[in-house]
């Protein structure tokens, strides 16, 4: 499977999740996901990626330290990009580090998981409170473009 099709997998399994309730650390479509756990599974499922070690975080994690563990874990799988296209990724600072995740579908349309949420699709975040001043970072699981 080339990259556009890997893509537009992504895309339909994260559309897929829509409307799971936010559940902290879980992965479970229907039940509960988190954002990182999103990610996870959408690009696992999609044959993106193989399996994703994520280590244990507390709920609160990014605001209490400055430990980027969301990016880290994003940047051993993925490289930054400075324009996404459909299917990268888009990382939020919140609290003290970069720890909110969500899937691009076209720029600045995502779909993540946020808590009193759920998983949703936010067809611009310029316009969502919650994301729009915020700091982001994208990155990208191919390779090449």
């Amino acid at each position: 499977m080339g990259d556009i099709e890997q893509r537009a997998a992504v895309i339909t399994r994260a559309r897929e999740w829509l409307g799971t309730p936010y559940h902290h650390a879980a992965m479970i479509q229907g039940a509960g996901v988190d954002c990182a756990m999103l990610l996870v599974a959408v690009y696992r499922d999609a044959g993106v990626v193989q399996a994703v070690e994520v280590p244990d975080y507390p709920h609160d994690w990014h605001m209490h330290r400055d430990e980027e563990k969301y990016l880290g874990v994003v940047t051993r799988h993925c490289r930054e990009v400075d324009t996404p296209l459909p299917g990268d990724i888009v990382v939020f600072r919140f609290g003290r580090a970069f720890s909110h995740g969500a899937i691009v579908i076209r720029w600045p349309s995502i779909i993540h998981s946020y808590i009193g949420s759920g998983c949703e699709l936010v067809n611009d975040i310029e316009r969502d409170g919650r994301l729009m001043r915020r700091a982001r970072r994208f990155f990208s699981p191919w390779r090449q473009e």
